[in-house]
């Protein structure tokens, strides 16, 4: 094997004392244990083990003494006596939990390890979906809508104990109330200390013999809660709103999850919406069309008068300005467009046609090639008797 210079692994000077050795290993195995570099676990691996013999042959004096005093590690027996079997108590394919090795050299555990425990175990709940259906109008416009979701509160039998009335809590006599159990194994190094959480009341610290009969346990009931929701102006379908901590609640302390709105326009029935503009179809008589008028035009707020021009022909567009929706999260507003029309009068009467036909006689139309021919002939011949 070849020559390793022990002090230049750990480094730290020839004339270093133990404690100086002490901490230069502390931190070096911290660095390279294969768990803290998982993504070079075969490289930290050998690191490991490289620093761990030289600490085994620097932390003993004698053999410290015959390794300075040939100079190599051949002849200072390679560190005999240094079994990693040993090193946790468990094979060199398992080095025992970056966090055991943590407790071992800090003290193993603690308030502050007690308290990382118990935040790993708080856990946030579960989020809630509610698909909540608004009118046009409400998106456009904002509103304020009423839903009941489902809830949380209080079990009002055993008042959140979670025991049953007459009974309590007791300390759980597995952990003594600690949350934790701890396990001492012995190692090269020393004791270390092994911290697992409490399989009896899952690191609660107490346990309850008799579950309340009501929320067996939990201290908790479902229930439905009526909240009130308030919707932007300028909303769309597919639009989510966040309602913080309304969701399912956190287990072992832990924060409340949160409710998601998710909002679902319905279709109109005459308004079609693109963005904050708003369209619609209207209808006018043929007389309006062609000698113009004020027509009523209906919009989101309420129908409104508008004036047609004379001549207006059918599908031709109007704008009503500031009739539109409302753009998301500001003042600004949409226009309404108004698409016309024309209506073509049906079943009309024999002095409606000879109207209509003495309007195409005045326009130059070819009366020939219109018409019924048998009314229009009719009507032709009145014309001629005069």
């Amino acid at each position: 094997m070849a020559n390793k210079d022990y002090y230049q692994i750990l480094n730290v000077s020839k004339d270093a004392s133990q404690e100086e050795i002490k901490k230069a290993y502390r931190k070096l195995a911290l660095k390279h244990h294969p768990d803290a570099n998982p993504n070079n676990k075969e490289e930290a691996e050998k690191k490991f083990k490289e620093i761990g013999e030289a600490y085994a042959i620097l932390s003993d004096p004698q053999k410290r003494a015959r390794y300075d005093q040939f100079g190599s590690a051949d002849t200072a027996d390679n560190g005999a006596g240094f079994d990693f079997r040993n090193f946790y108590g468990e094979g060199m394919d398992d080095f025992g939990s970056f966090s055991d090795i943590f407790e071992s050299f800090f003290g193993g555990g603690g308030s502050s390890r007690r308290n990382y425990r118990r935040a790993e175990r708080a856990r946030k709940g579960a989020s809630l979906r509610y698909n909540l259906e608004i009118s046009l109008k409400e998106a456009a416009f904002g509103a304020e809508k009423k839903i009941e979701i489902p809830t949380w509160q209080t079990c009002s039998h055993c008042k959140g104990t979670g025991a049953e009335p007459g009974t309590s809590k007791k300390t759980c006599p597995e952990c003594n109330g600690t949350g934790e159990i701890r396990m001492a194994q012995n190692t090269f190094f020393g004791q270390s200390i092994n911290i697992q959480t409490c399989p009896r009341c899952k690191g609660i610290g107490q346990i309850i013999e008799s579950p309340c009969r009501v929320c067996h346990g939990t201290g908790k009931v479902k229930s439905r809660k009526t909240i009130n929701v308030k919707i932007l102006a300028g909303v769309e379908s597919g639009h989510r709103l966040r309602l913080a901590g309304m969701g399912e609640p956190g287990e072992n302390s832990g924060p409340s999850g949160d409710l998601f709105i998710v909002l679902n326009v319905k279709e109109h029935p005459v308004f079609k919406r693109n963005a904050t503009d708003i369209y619609c179809d209207h209808k006018i008589s043929l007389p309006k069309a062609i000698l113009g008028a004020e027509t009523t035009v209906p919009t989101l707020e309420g129908n409104v008068k508008m004036r047609i021009p004379a001549g207006t022909q059918s599908n031709t567009v109007f704008r009503l300005r500031g009739k539109g929706a409302y753009k998301l999260g500001t003042k600004i507003r949409g226009d309404e467009h108004v698409k016309i029309i024309v209506e073509i009068p049906r079943n009309l009467n024999h002095n409606a046609k000879k109207l209509i036909y003495e309007l195409a006689q005045e326009t130059g139309e070819d009366i020939d090639k219109i018409g019924e021919k048998n009314f229009f002939e009719k009507v032709k011949e009145s014309f001629t008797k005069k």
